[in-house]
């Protein structure tokens, strides 16, 4: 029989069984450090598929509009308009529709001062079309006069099927509630319904485009300027390009996705990293071992697959458990999606969980395969000579040198030790330096979300704020009649320590070419103290100005300095842009100007929110107090400004929080088994040192000192490239929720903090060395001497 007969199967075996049984330290190491790394590559790569299958999905099936174009139905004729379908890079076209702003109400009891926002109502026969045909979730489509279908997303709270709404004198059924991809509209009506909704208004038309070519921004508005020139000057009202819909639909998940793809990144780094300390330490150690295999007729190539088994069995179980806590993890993101969309929730696909533990096994098997063929083509005599570590020359040159060093003899001698290992302690340090690098990158992300929550919401302003409308009651119950705005500034100024005082009011205003509207922010008084951060432009000044967050900008295709038409209930005004402010409310669509530059709209709306900037010297807790007592009688409420509350922010720190700990145990784990084996090949040597006096607090010493160097230059390394990293990512992140982050919210690390940041490498291979280097302490002297 040969010797691969004599010694496969079952003798291949018996050495890959002992092998994982013996070397139990090694066996923790791999499958902890297996199990995070597939649980944070399943967590990445399924929260990537997530952000973009459901938008995605959903516009192919429906054929959803490239381009939605508004017309001015007094400035084109219907079949002027249905002549554009055969516009140049037009693929399909449908329409033109009917299309009116309207308000809807329903039956039921509403909040005082509550006004419902417009919805554009198209003029709709059937469902089906070339472009952006409906989904309807449920009911049917109409048939008639007198009933409408809802988009889902538009549908007021507590509206059900079935329910009656009137939109002034015209009263309709809801028959349905559909979905559009394309965001075309947000109700419809049978075309011959739309004139008793339009009443003495001429509606404008719609018309809905797929195009030949639709990939980029430029290649959208390629389109949109060849259908704008086949109709007369002045027709197009307004455009809405998918891509504006497709970013906002992904507002909640997609800023995760930079983040978490750079943390994906990193853990498969590390996890390569550490692997191959792993591996290589126990052949290494296992080097006389592997010289017994060959003398007993092992071959080079079975020793190789002996030990990329002992490596797959723990890589094994560790990708399991890291398939089912990274399915686990995604639970609560799922959920952030399914709430963006307005889907249900998907669990990761099954091909995310069959593909990232074969690539993790795939890495675990080509990292041991090459240290482990190495040492099996040592000649046998070699590999039988050699004996526990002893430092070799380099070693020992350096701790002459350093010993001549005014150091404790403990600290010069782990100052030593990772020269005598070059290789294996540049694993480590790299390993280290990742480590800092995410602490580092973990520190800026969570600095830069605190910041951006203040600075994102120019609506905390002042020290104080008084309500006009008082919240609903303990109970639930409706407050009564709002308080009178002229009575609370009177209250509010009278006040001693009373500084500067604006006031706004919110409302919904049609706004030429954008579905639905937006909300209006109108302000009134001294707005020197409102907090307010611009990413370009300026604040305005004058009636006649507005500003506006950058996804407004982007969804209405306008640049600061350029002017847009607002409208409400018939009437119309032009505002112009002068800054662009950051502000991630009403996700991300608030204008924001003077309640003068809209007063020719003739708004109904009081002012509901009174900010306060209080004297130097008054204590806002204290004023906030008297100020409440003073205008609760008229039936405000006042209160210290707080800062504003965003539960995504909140689940992206806890996301940042759980995958920077995940990474750090991981860097820990590559130092703790690199001291394990250290310690091991030196046992001798502590002997000794113990035989002549060592204590055992100098031996942890020794070892955290070993260790303590890398982790200094490790961390020197790992600080500027987290820095590096935040500042790629961070900008990312708020293209990815279609917004500009202030330059100021992203330079967030100032010397102070970078100083502390820079022991982040010690601290963590100082926390990886601790538990070797207790056992070492606790070693008898006896022992360790007679260790071969």
């Amino acid at each position: 029989m040969s010797a691969d007969g004599r010694r496969g199967g079952g003798a291949l075996g018996r050495v890959v069984r002992a092998g994982v049984g013996r070397r139990r330290t090694q066996t923790t190491v791999m499958v902890l450090t297996t199990l995070l790394s597939v649980a944070a590559a399943v967590l990445a790569l399924g929260l990537l598929v997530a952000s973009a299958a459901p938008f995605d999905r959903a516009f192919a099936r429906q054929q959803g509009a490239h381009l939605t174009v508004e017309f001015d139905g007094s400035a084109v004729t219907a079949d002027r308009l249905a002549a554009t379908a055969r516009a140049p890079g037009v693929a399909a076209a449908a329409g033109p529709f009917a299309l009116v702003s309207v308000r809807l109400r329903g039956e039921g009891p509403v909040p005082p001062g509550f006004v419902p926002p417009p919805l554009t109502v198209a003029g709709r026969s059937s469902a089906d079309g070339p472009v952006d045909a409906m989904s309807l979730n449920e009911g049917r489509w109409v048939r008639s006069a007198g009933e409408i279908v809802l988009e889902a997303e538009a549908l007021p709270p507590g509206l059900v099927l079935g329910d009656r709404v009137t939109a002034g004198t015209a009263e309709l059924t809801v028959v349905g509630i559909a979905s559009t991809a394309g965001a075309s509209a947000d109700a419809w009506v049978v075309p011959d319904g739309l004139s008793a909704l339009a009443g003495a208004r001429q509606p404008a038309f719609q018309m809905l485009y797929r195009l030949t070519a639709a990939g980029t921004r430029a290649e959208v508005e390629a389109g949109r300027e060849a259908i704008a020139a086949a109709v007369p000057a002045g027709a197009v009202a307004g455009t809405q390009s998918y891509l504006d819909v497709r970013e906002t639909a992904q507002e909640n998940t997609g800023a995760f996705v930079p983040f978490v793809a750079a943390f994906a990144l990193l853990g498969l780094a590390m996890s390569v990293l550490v692997i191959s300390i792993v591996v290589s330490g126990a052949v290494s150690a296992a080097t006389r071992r592997i010289g017994n295999l060959k003398s007993v007729g092992f071959t080079p190539l079975q020793i190789g697959r002996a030990y990329v088994a002992q490596a797959l069995v723990p890589g094994s179980v560790g990708t399991v458990l890291g398939v089912a806590l990274g399915n686990a993890l995604a639970v609560p993101l799922m959920a952030e999606v399914a709430e963006a969309y307005g889907t249900g929730i998907e669990p990761i696909p099954l091909w995310v969980d069959l593909v990232v533990p074969a690539a993790a096994l795939a890495v675990v098997a080509v990292t041991a395969f090459g240290p482990a063929l190495r040492a099996a083509r040592l000649p046998t005599a070699t590999a039988l000579r050699v004996g526990p570590a002893a430092g070799g020359a380099r070693g020992r040159r350096i701790r002459g040198l350093l010993g001549r060093l005014p150091l404790p003899r403990p600290v010069t001698l782990g100052l030593a030790a990772p020269f005598a290992r070059p290789g294996r302690s540049a694993t480590t340090a790299a390993a280290v330096t990742f480590g800092a690098l995410a602490v580092t990158f973990a520190v800026g992300l969570g600095s830069t979300l605190v910041a951006v929550r203040a600075d994102g919401d120019p609506n905390r302003g002042g020290d104080v704020t008084v309500r006009t409308v008082a919240p609903p009651g303990p109970g639930g119950e409706m407050p009564g009649k709002p308080a009178d705005p002229a009575a609370v500034a009177a209250a509010t100024a009278a006040l001693p320590g009373t500084g500067s005082v604006y006031r706004t009011a919110r409302m919904h205003i049609g706004v030429a070419g954008l579905k639905g509207g937006a909300p209006l922010v109108a302000y009134e008084g001294d707005t020197a103290g409102s907090r307010h951060t611009m990413v370009a432009g300026r604040w305005f000044g004058a009636p006649g100005e507005a500003v506006a967050p950058t996804r407004f900008l982007r969804a209405t295709n306008l640049r600061v300095g350029e002017s847009i038409t607002l409208s409400d209930q018939g009437r119309t005004v032009r505002v112009r842009l002068v800054g662009e402010v950051f502000d991630l409310g009403g996700n991300g669509m608030v204008l924001r100007t003077a309640a003068a530059s809209v007063a020719s709209l003739g708004p109904r709306y009081m002012p509901a929110v009174f900010s306060v900037t209080v004297t130097p010297g008054t204590d806002p807790a204290e004023y906030a107090e008297r100020l409440n007592t003073a205008v609760t009688p008229l039936g405000a409420r006042a209160a210290v400004t707080e800062a504003g509350k965003s539960s995504v922010i909140r689940a992206m720190q806890a996301l940042i929080v759980m995958l920077t700990v995940m990474l750090v145990v991981v860097a820990c784990l590559g130092v703790f088994n690199t001291v394990v084996l250290d310690t091991r090949e030196r046992v001798r040597d502590l002997g000794v040192c113990k035989a002549l006096g060592m204590t055992p607090r100098q031996a942890v010493a020794q070892v955290l000192t070993s260790v303590a160097g890398i982790g200094l230059v490790a961390g020197a390394v790992g600080v500027p490239l987290g820095v590096a990293l935040h500042r790629w990512v961070m900008p990312a992140m708020g293209r990815a929720v279609g917004t500009t982050i202030p330059p100021a919210d992203v330079d967030v690390y100032g010397a102070p903090l970078l100083a502390l940041l820079a022991v982040a490498g010690v601290v963590i291979a100082t926390a990886g060395a601790l538990l070797p280097a207790g056992r070492a302490a606790r070693t008898s002297t006896a022992r360790a001497l007679r260790a071969e």
